[in-house]
């Protein structure tokens, strides 16, 4: 099978079925797609389109009844849960509309907390997080909870989070659902900015125009298919 040398992740000839009592949910049919190293992809389309599946495919939380993922070079398939849940982990940042900070722990500590799972010496894990949020503009809020900041700002640390493990494939899911328009549109720079930048690439499930006109490329979906 070819691979691009910069493709971060690839699915080919990719299926995913649900079977919800006597319903059957053909969620993906037949899915071919290819992300290059720091790029932005948007997916759309409607509600029930595939969009969620396609995203929880490429961050390794579900797996296809038929069809390859590669990530990074590397093919999925034959990988066993705690392969999958190590790749997952050292490859992979997540970005939520929901934010999804631990209220309890410092905007520091949150965007430690990748870093500290996964077994990064302390000294190393100080450098990286007070650099990660020095890019996304809050090292004067690294001691604030996240219920003292903005909509805005959450999203920030989210996305510093996402990033201060260095991922190939950040996968976000509807990120700027939840900010108004100014916020948004800082959040989608900042995205795009960090996303060139590390060479990370975002694949990110939206509904929303201001980030489709922004991103590299759109890619929209209809019953399971790309369009």
């Amino acid at each position: 099978m070819s691979r691009a040398p910069d493709a971060v992740v690839e699915l080919h000839a990719v299926h995913k079925t649900y079977h919800l009592g006597a319903h059957v949910v053909r969620a993906l049919q037949g899915v071919d797609l290819r992300v290059q190293r720091g790029e932005l992809l948007a997916l759309t389309g409607p509600s029930g389109s595939g969009k969620s599946t396609l995203l929880n495919l490429c961050g390794l939380i579900d797996t296809p009844d038929s069809g390859d993922i590669v990530l990074g070079g590397q093919p999925v398939k034959g990988l066993n849960e705690v392969q999958r849940t190590l790749l997952r982990r050292d490859a992979l940042g997540f970005v939520f509309q929901s934010f999804n900070l631990v209220p309890v722990m410092t905007v520091a500590e949150n965007v430690d907390y990748p870093l500290f799972i996964a077994g990064v010496p302390l000294a190393e894990r100080r450098v990286r997080v007070a650099a990660q949020l020095q890019a996304v503009g809050l090292q004067d809020h690294a001691q604030h909870r996240p219920d003292a900041l903005s909509g805005g700002q959450r999203q920030r640390v989210a996305i510093a989070r996402a990033l201060v493990k260095r991922p190939r494939l950040v996968i976000a899911d509807e990120p700027t659902a939840s900010l108004d328009s100014g916020t948004a549109d800082q959040v989608l720079d900042l995205m795009r900015e960090l996303g060139h930048a590390e060479g990370a690439a975002f694949v990110m499930a939206t509904h929303d125009s201001r980030l489709t006109s922004r991103c590299d490329r759109v890619v929209a979906l209809l019953d399971g298919r790309l369009q």
